[in-house]
């Protein structure tokens, strides 16, 4: 392993799972984790941030040393975070709820060294993120064609 990195993921949350995407995730994050990559940053909401946590946390059975932390836009929701090995609040008390994925968002992309992403259209959250990141200049891995 090189240097430590910290990845996120940004993707659609109408993603209903292929195989496909699947085996790509998996084939990317592992090598990512070759690369350097133990801290996982996922927001949890959605289809391809379920896949993604998924993912993570079966490449955990094999590479115990990577973390993955569930990151959350709200205090006041219950969620199911067994299969993550932390959670995270960034401080988004003063906030206006309609904003706080979006702004957990950015928080995760500020953190990440690489966004691994599914956009495959250019309009709603994952496509916003996705932008935010080109212009934070982060390395991008994307499966759609954005």
């Amino acid at each position: 392993m090189d240097c430590a990195m910290t990845v996120t993921f940004c993707g659609h949350a109408d993603f209903y799972g292929s195989e496909d995407v699947r085996v790509w995730l998996k084939e990317t994050v592992e090598g990512l984790i070759r690369r350097g990559a133990d801290d996982f940053l996922l927001g949890g909401y959605g289809g391809f941030d379920a896949c993604a946590a998924s993912v993570v946390w079966e490449l955990k059975k094999q590479y115990p040393a990577i973390r993955s932390t569930l990151v959350l836009p709200y205090l006041d929701r219950k969620v199911d975070a067994t299969k993550y090995d932390a959670t995270l609040y960034p401080s988004l008390e003063k906030v206006p709820r309609r904003f706080a994925i979006s702004k957990r968002n950015e928080y995760m992309v500020n953190e990440a060294d690489i966004v691994v992403t599914y956009v495959t259209h250019d309009w709603g959250g994952a496509a916003t993120t996705l932008a935010y990141a080109k212009r934070k200049k982060k390395e991008i891995i994307n499966y759609g064609n954005i």
